[in-house]
């Protein structure tokens, strides 16, 4: 198997979600999650409303059933959009989620890069339950 199959195999498992229906999701309660590193974040553009996870905790932060799940992780049924830079690593990110049974979990096609094309950089900030989970989060 190479990378090229895994990520076709993952992309599979998955409903990907395009830039232009991300106000849709986020009406809906989506939760976007930015696994970009701190430094790629800080080189391309913050995504103001996003919870920041790195890709190396983020199954921990968003498994209900982990000691270390964030406050928001509830249950199985939270829709969990991942966005990296360009939505290749969040496809495998949210095929991972979808394993561990966070059926709700996918990705942006085109990630970072998509919002910022479109013009939404600033759409999450908009919205109310971004606002309130990310003031949850902070005060842990």
């Amino acid at each position: 198997m190479t990378i090229e199959d895994m990520l076709e195999e993952a992309r599979s498992r998955i409903d990907r979600i395009y830039a232009f229906q991300l106000t849709e999701a986020l009406a809906r309660g989506a939760v976007v999650v930015d696994i970009r590193p701190q430094a790629q974040r800080q080189r391309e553009g913050t995504l103001p409303g996003a919870l920041a996870i790195e890709r190396n905790v983020l199954e921990w932060r968003l498994d209900p059933a982990s000691s270390a799940r964030l406050a928001m992780a509830v249950d199985h049924d939270v829709e969990w959009v991942i966005v990296c830079s360009e939505g290749y690593t969040s496809s495998l990110a949210a095929a991972s989620l979808q394993q561990l049974g966070l059926r709700n979990a996918t990705d942006l096609v085109g990630g970072y890069r998509a919002i910022k094309a479109a013009g939404l950089v600033g759409a999450l900030v908009a919205t109310a339950h971004c606002t309130r989970e990310l003031t949850t989060v902070a005060a842990h």
